[in-house]
């Protein structure tokens, strides 16, 4: 955990943006430090939602005992997120053409302004402080002498989205839209994006589509949940396999992650409240095979992952598995551990902890230098 970042006395303003609501705060040392602010977002009216942005930040100021020293917040893309200008956007329609939202609100509070998109931010968070320092105590713990410094944070909910931390720093790209993995295509269903087979609406797609009945489709997530659960009236069966074919899909596009970063994995978002009903298919697609050749197909990945919500998969991730080897002539030897190792997990942050942190800590960092 990086407890420079945690000890840091500055104040940061923050915000929750919604299609719906906005919702205001500030972060000092990584933490909250006052009661929420909520105001409409007004999302097809630019003029009203810049002027709801600046009213919330002011109201927030105005309960601070120390002055904020720049304002740091996740956006939806797409944008230029180095320089804060905002894209066309689906879900707040009034920014069309490119907004520079960034250089409003600086003009307006005197406060250097930093924007990025949630996934990035969520991987921000958990690696300095959720799930990548989490692995490497543990691993510490039972003197593992293994390190990891790569991450990939997942967000499953109503999209499916990313962000790669590499060695200490978050990945940006060269156009602000690294790590665009609703555009990914899996195997599974090569004609479709990642998205369409990995977010709320693929597992209400996919239980209309096990029960045979197109009218399903107006069922929520919740309720396939329930029914999955076995609180519902339903299908019980066809819901299981709602989650097992999403996972089947989550897998697949976790193993091109794995292979491109060689990082370890940490999702967050709503539907991992259903982890116990997708994770054992994801898990089998990573640890897996491809189909071809059929005489000796050839193996998902070569990292052999472990789910670290599953008690035995992490016993098996962090106990100390490689051996000494003698350097010849020297009296010395040397570790090695011939089995590459990855890892999923789900946030013990939550996704919104997680952002807010990144928020915080892309801020700090940045006025660093």
């Amino acid at each position: 955990m990086d407890q420079t970042l945690f000890n840091d006395k500055r104040t940061v303003l923050t915000l929750d943006a919604g299609g719906t609501n906005f919702v205001f705060s500030a972060q000092r040392a990584g933490k909250e430090i006052v009661e929420p602010v909520r105001k409409p977002s007004y999302g097809e009216d630019l003029e009203r939602c810049i002027a709801s942005m600046k009213e919330g930040f002011r109201e927030i100021q105005q309960n601070l005992k120390d002055q904020a020293v720049a304002i740091s917040f996740a956006f939806p893309g797409p944008a230029d997120y180095p320089h804060g200008i905002i894209g066309d956007l689906a879900n707040l329609p009034g920014f069309q053409g490119g907004v520079p939202l960034g250089p409003i609100l600086e003009e307006a509070f005197q406060l250097p302004v930093f924007i990025n998109n949630d996934g990035d931010l969520f991987t921000y968070g958990e690696a300095l402080g959720g799930f990548l320092p989490e692995i490497n105590r543990m691993l510490e713990e039972k003197a593992n002498p293994r390190r990891y410094q790569n991450l990939v944070g997942l967000t499953l909910g109503t999209g499916f989205g990313a962000g790669i931390y590499t060695n200490g720093q978050l990945m940006i790209g060269d156009n602000s839209v690294v790590a665009e993995v609703w555009l990914l295509s899996t195997r599974h269903s090569p004609d479709r994006s990642a998205e369409e087979a990995v977010s709320i609406r693929s597992v209400i797609r996919n239980y209309a589509k096990y029960t045979g009945d197109a009218n399903m489709q107006d069922l929520t997530p919740k309720d396939i949940f329930d029914i999955a659960d076995g609180r519902q009236a339903g299908s019980r069966e066809a819901a299981l396999n709602a989650y097992k074919e999403m996972g089947k899909h989550l897998g697949d596009a976790m193993a091109n992650l794995i292979t491109l970063t060689d990082g370890v994995i940490v999702l967050g978002g709503g539907i991992t409240g259903a982890a116990r009903y997708f994770m054992p298919s994801a898990m089998k697609t990573l640890n897996g095979h491809f189909e071809f050749p059929e005489e000796n197909p050839e193996i998902r990945l070569i990292q052999k992952a472990y789910y670290l919500d599953d008690e035995k998969d992490q016993k098996a991730f962090i106990e100390k598995s490689g051996r000494e080897i003698s350097i010849p002539g020297t009296g010395r030897s040397v570790y090695y551990d011939d089995q590459p190792k990855t890892a999923v997990g789900i946030s013990r942050l939550g996704a919104s902890r997680a952002i807010s942190l990144g928020a915080y800590a892309l801020a700090v960092n940045r006025l660093n230098g």
